[in-house]
This record gives C-alpha cells, structure tokens and sequence, in this order.
C-alpha cells in the first residue's frame, strides 16, 4: 500500500492558526463526527456531557509540562546559550537540544537565573543533542519552575501570559516539552458534570516529546521514524477499561497521545493490562484499532502524523471533509484551537 504525505494536505488560513486560548477553557467549538456516516454537527465544549452517557468511559493523559526552555550563558565568558530539555535521564541528569551548539562541548558549564541552575555538558551525542548535569540548591522542579519557560509550539508567536493555561487541569505528573492538547478544553466544574452523569474518567501518562511536532519529511508515509515516548498505564485504568468494556460503555481517549498509549499496550501486551514503557507506534489509515471506540482531539497540523491517526480512526475521506467543513466555518486550529469530538 503507498500512502502520500501529500494525501494530507490541506489549506490553511493563518490566521486561523489559535495563538492564545480562549476563556473559559470549555468555551472552545467541537465539531461532532459520525466516523460511520460522516454527519459532521457543530457544538462547545460545555456541552459534552449531552454527547455521552452514562457508562462511557474517558481516558485522559495527566503528564504535565515542564518549563522546559531555559535561556542562560556561558560560565565562562557569558555568551548566550538556549537550552531545550528533551527527556530526564537520571537524578538531575537531562538530554537536551541547545544552541548555538558549537558552544556547548563536554565539560563547558553554563548558568541559568543567575546562577539559580547550573549545567555541566557530560556528553555530545551523534545525532548532536547533549547529556547535561545540573546543580541546583533545593529541589529541581522548583529552580525550573523559577527560571525555566513553557516550549510552546513554533506556530504560536504570542506571549503566554498564564504559564497553566498550557498545562491540563488534571496534569500531575511532570515530564512533557510539550501539552496533550485535546486536555486544554476540560474545566474542573465540566469534570464534576461528567461524574455526576455516571461518566467515568481514568488516567494514562503519556510524556509528550518535541517528536510531536517533527514534520513528515518522506513523500512515502511508511518511511516516516516515528519519535520514542515514555508511556505508564496504571493498574487501575486498565481494570476501568475492562469494566467498561463488559458492561457495554465506549472508551473515548482524550488526544492523540493517550490513543497511542491504550493502542500501543493492546497491540504489543497481548490486551490491555497495567504497563509501561516506550512507545513508538505510528498510526495511519489501515490500522485495525484494538481499544478506543471514540476520540476527543484538537485539529492538527497538514501532513501531520496525527492527522494520520485521525484519518486511521474516522477513514481518510470524513477527514479531510471534516477539516475542510472546519477551514469554511473558521474553527481555530493547533494547540490554542477548537475540539473533535468522533464517536
């Protein structure tokens, strides 16, 4: 089968492009689509609970984002030095991307927030990201949280002025460059209005990398390396997906990221079951899904892998209508944009 990265283009206005978010969270549009039939219906995000029932199930990824950019200089002779952290490799110990890197050889240290984070480069990898060491007194966490900056997406140019509104409100475990998106539009009243309509709701972990947003280089999809992501699917979200699996409610993911992870462990676990690990499952059309029966998700980018996965989930053709129905009634687009709800 030959599947065109061209096939999932479409034209985008700029200016539909979201630079910041809208208030309240659920105030966001959702489109509505029928993957059976294609019926597209237009809604907002407050009113949700009318398009599920009780017994459903919602799964959500609570990794929160680090502030992960970091601007400093050298120890040496205080020239500029951009920091991005990519993964935590052990105790204060980061894979990052910085630049310029020519700055940045083994042994070179490099201050942050005046002195409050100092890094030591340990080792210069192939592919020219670096293993650093950092020092800090007190916790780590809390030093970033003091100096460091949310790595929003390059399309976004406006200032955040709330560094939460890119976290979810249900975020708790940190580690994420990056937001699960599709999160953004849940308030916690809109949470409390689910339960109290018997809709459940339980808790992937799914670290979001940069990889999220690394362009489809390949014109042939098949050859696309999809990125690696730490992924942890507790014990009592995999007995809440069988339960509710048994008893005849739907399994919606909230975002793409906690669709790879549930899909990710029904694939190569034998079934859902608690576990953890790396996932670097690429999902495009011809995928059989083995877990999800509906999806909640942001409108993603053209020739995206995610719009692939969308394209996998709701067929390639109710897709690109989808978005085209979305460019022509002007929902807002990307991280900061509107909601898809496909059931």
């Amino acid at each position: 089968m030959e599947l065109l990265k061209s096939d999932f283009y479409y034209e985008l206005p700029e200016e539909l492009i979201a630079q910041t978010p809208v208030e309240p969270r659920s105030a966001s549009r959702m489109m509505c689509v029928d993957r059976k039939s294609g019926a597209i219906t237009h809604d907002h995000f407050y009113n949700l609970c009318a398009h599920l029932k009780e017994g459903d199930l919602l799964v959500m990824n609570d990794s929160r984002v680090i502030p992960a950019r970091l601007y400093g200089e050298k120890i040496s002779n205080q020239t500029f030095i951009e920091f991005l952290l990519l993964e935590q490799k052990g105790d204060k110990l980061w894979e990052i991307i910085c630049r310029p890197g020519k700055k940045a050889k083994v042994g070179t240290r490099f201050s942050f927030g005046g002195g409050r984070l100092i890094a030591e480069v340990v080792e210069v990898k192939d592919d020219g990201n670096r293993i650093v060491r950092f020092e800090c007194e007190g916790n780590f966490f809390t030093a970033l949280e003091d100096v460091g900056q949310m790595p929003l997406p390059p399309y976004i140019t406006a200032k955040l002025e709330d560094k939460e509104r890119y976290q979810t409100v249900y975020s708790r475990e940190l580690g994420s460059a990056a937001a699960p998106t599709a999160g953004l539009h849940f308030t916690p009243e809109l949470l409390d209005e689910l339960h109290k309509k018997g809709i459940k709701t339980a808790f992937v972990t799914l670290h979001v990398g940069l990889g999220t947003f690394r362009p489809v280089k390949e014109e042939n999809v098949l050859d696309h390396k999809m990125h690696s992501e730490h992924y942890f699917l507790p014990e009592e979200t995999a007995d809440l997906i069988s339960e509710t699996k048994k008893n005849g409610g739907r399994v919606i993911a909230v975002g793409t990221t906690t669709c790879r992870t549930l899909e990710s462990v029904a694939s190569f676990c034998g079934g859902i079951k608690a576990s953890e690990g790396y996932t670097d499952i690429f999902i495009y059309p011809g995928y059989e899904f083995k877990c999800i029966d509906g999806l909640i998700t942001n409108f993603h980018l053209p020739e995206s892998t995610l719009i692939m996965l969308v394209s996998a989930f709701m067929g390639y053709d109710n897709t690109m209508n989808a978005y085209k129905k979305a460019v022509e009634e002007r929902y807002r687009f990307f991280s900061f944009g509107d909601s898809m709800f496909i059931i």
